[in-house]
């Protein structure tokens, strides 16, 4: 019989603590790969303490990753290398490339900016993947120098509404970058702390406590998951055991529409029993549920790097949810209970009765991370997941999704650096 998820008969997972202790005990990487399906389903509302240590390299990609990659691209093995071909490929890639760092980035309303910044990431993200693969030493002083140059030059994210997206997935992404400079001497770690805590986690911390002083459910899941995943970055880059466990806690019982159980409200099996999950934004279009993935992967893999087994909370919710969004966008046919929410500041009630096909079939590179987790860390049948994923590769990343900002709303690189 197949391991497939089932809501009424979930596989039970182990004590997430063991894979915590296994992962101090044996160094991380080891006791990672040792401990296959670890996974828990916790019931408390509140997170587990941060780590007694983080790791690092701990956000999106850890050590093995990363030699995994190495090791693979330089015997030329597909689809790694086919991962690092469209990496080389893509000019953010480039170690000429030169940062546009600027004081004030906008985000919504007049003079709008943002472009600069989320270029200047990918191509920092991009050049210090080269660095890690390939070794060249070219992409790291580039990666440094537009990490530096915005460390020591942003001082401010505003605009409309819209600061509080640029807020949560600028940050982190940012972080992710930096964490992967953070062991190179050129690259002022110190400086980069500095401007996540004081420019990207106070928009952070006071959309996910205030919600731009609208109804709780006005803002759809992506907006709490980009400033979640930004608290739970910086937490892990400057070592802040209580960001982290902010963001976790939010994971798992956040009032907003990110948490998981507001993100996936509601729970089907169909007729092939596969356990599916209906997605928050899923009345709204696809390109935002798909996008959605993107956004709670990352949290759940930068925390997995960490110790923390969000991917299997609440009997595997998220990946219910993943199976229901690339089914759809497979072409298949999914239930869809009519979802209701409160809009605005007065709660002014709104519905949608019926699946949105807009923007059905768009392609992000959000697909290898949860198909390399669930089908091959912890061995799962991921029959819709894994087919989506195999139809998009191998992934790319900013600027190969279009030049707006929805192609740079995820890093990308996933065949390259997640498959095993």
């Amino acid at each position: 019989m197949s391991r497939r998820e089932h809501p009424h008969n979930p596989v039970p997972p182990p004590n997430e603590l063991s894979r915590r202790g296994l992962l101090k005990t044996a160094g991380g990487l080891t006791a990672a790969v040792a401990l296959g399906a670890s996974a828990t389903a916790l019931t408390g509302a509140t997170a587990d303490a941060a780590p007694a240590a983080f790791t690092h390299p701990g956000m999106l990609h850890n050590a093995g990753d990363i030699n995994r990659a190495k090791v693979r691209v330089a015997a030329g093995t597909d689809p790694w290398l086919s991962g690092w071909n469209k990496l080389t490929a893509n000019s953010r890639s480039a170690s000429t490339w030169t940062p546009r760092a600027t004081a004030t980035i906008i985000r919504g309303g007049t003079g709008q900016n943002y472009s600069l910044l989320y270029n200047d990431i990918a191509a920092a993200y991009q050049n210090a993947l080269r660095w890690k693969v390939g070794g060249t030493e070219a992409n790291a002083a580039c990666a440094a120098r537009i990490l530096n140059a915005w460390s020591t030059t942003l001082t401010s994210v505003t605009g409309n509404a819209d600061r509080f997206l640029a807020s949560g997935l600028y940050g982190w992404q940012f972080a992710n970058a930096c964490e992967l400079m953070r062991d190179y001497d050129d690259f002022d770690l110190a400086a980069a702390q500095e401007l996540l805590v004081n420019v990207f986690y106070p928009l952070n911390n006071s959309f996910l406590t205030n919600h731009n002083d609208a109804c709780i459910t006005n803002y759809w899941a992506n907006w709490d998951l980009c400033n979640m995943a930004s608290v739970l970055a910086i937490g892990i880059l400057n070592e802040d055991g209580g960001k982290y466990d902010q963001a976790v806690t939010y994971f798992k019982s956040g009032a907003g529409n990110g948490s998981i159980a507001h993100a996936v409200p509601y729970l089907y099996t169909d007729s092939d029993g596969y356990a599916l999950g209906q997605w928050q934004e899923s009345g709204r279009d696809q390109g935002h549920t798909v996008l959605g993935m993107g956004q709670m992967g990352a949290v759940c893999e930068m925390a997995w790097n960490q110790g923390d087994d969000l991917y299997s909370y609440d009997s595997r919710r998220f990946m219910k949810a993943a199976q229901y969004v690339a089914k759809y966008n497979l072409g298949g046919d999914v239930p869809f209970t009519t979802y209701t929410w409160g809009t605005g500041q007065s709660c002014a009630q709104s519905s949608q009765t019926v699946i949105s096909s807009a923007s059905r079939g768009q392609v992000r590179p959000v697909w290898a991370m949860l198909h390399f987790h669930y089908n091959r860390r912890v061995s799962l049948d991921d029959k819709y997941i894994s087919a989506m994923c195999y139809s998009v590769a191998p992934e790319g990343g900013g600027g190969d999704y279009g030049s707006d900002s929805g192609g740079y709303d995820q890093l990308g690189f996933g065949t390259l650096m997640y498959a095993k």
